[in-house]
């Protein structure tokens, strides 16, 4: 069964959904832009380190200038594995998974420091973005991690008909797109087993999606965090 982690529980190759939005509930994607920028730091974020031969640029520091390699964010490149995601106007989903037990800690505080640097400095703001600490909750077991990659894929469905053009990783799920640094393999696996023990009329991860009469939020419990209703 998943275990409500108001105090979170951080173990060695533990599953996680993870759960944040805009303090007082506010927009934290006013428009394209923002999507993309945030996507692009989960992407620096879970993808191979670069070249430093092929990032230097010009640096100007105290009057003087000179090429070098600008600072470079952290990385979780076999750290972090993001199973699904989702953006929503004002929250976000991830399920994912950590090899050790302290990186999704950094890695969240990695992510959301550069969001909200960048949101602020864009928008003329200060202060907190996010409504405090992200929200996660541990899985434990198979059938509670497939039913979260559809409650977290059939989340967009508020704002819009068409899931495949959601900021989503339901596209690569689809096989509509391949994006490296999403793993949606380990869950599509399971639809390609014999037995399908928890989706016994799904042929498909489609069909799982959206076509299952199962209601995901009954099935998953305390799997679906408090704020996230």
């Amino acid at each position: 069964m998943p275990s409500r982690n108001l105090l979170k529980i951080y173990v060695e190759g533990g599953f996680y959904h993870i759960y944040n939005r805009g303090v007082e509930k506010r927009i934290i994607f006013e428009d394209e832009q923002d999507y993309k920028v945030f996507l692009n730091y989960l992407k620096e974020a879970l993808s191979s380190v670069p070249d430093p031969t092929t990032i230097k640029k010009l640096i100007t520091l105290q009057g003087a200038s000179f090429k070098g390699v600008p600072r470079q964010p952290k990385n979780f490149l076999n750290k972090i594995q993001l199973l699904a995601y989702c953006l929503m106007p004002n929250h976000f989903h991830f399920l994912i998974k950590q090899t050790d037990k302290n990186e999704m800690q950094s890695f969240m505080r990695s992510l959301i420091t550069r969001y909200s640097m960048y949101f602020n400095k864009r928008y003329k703001r200060v202060g907190k973005l996010f409504q405090g600490h992200y929200k996660a909750c541990m899985i434990t077991e198979e059938s509670y991690l497939i039913h979260l990659s559809r409650y977290i894929h059939l989340n967009p469905l508020k704002y819009t008909s068409n899931l495949a053009e959601s900021y989503s990783s339901y596209s690569d799920y689809l096989k509509l797109r391949k994006t490296f640094w999403v793993n949606s393999s380990l869950i599509l696996s399971f639809f390609e087993k014999a037995d399908k023990t928890f989706y016994k009329r799904s042929i498909t991860y489609k069909s799982f999606v959206e076509n299952n009469r199962l209601n995901s939020v009954q099935v998953l419990g305390d799997a679906i965090l408090e704020d996230d209703l």
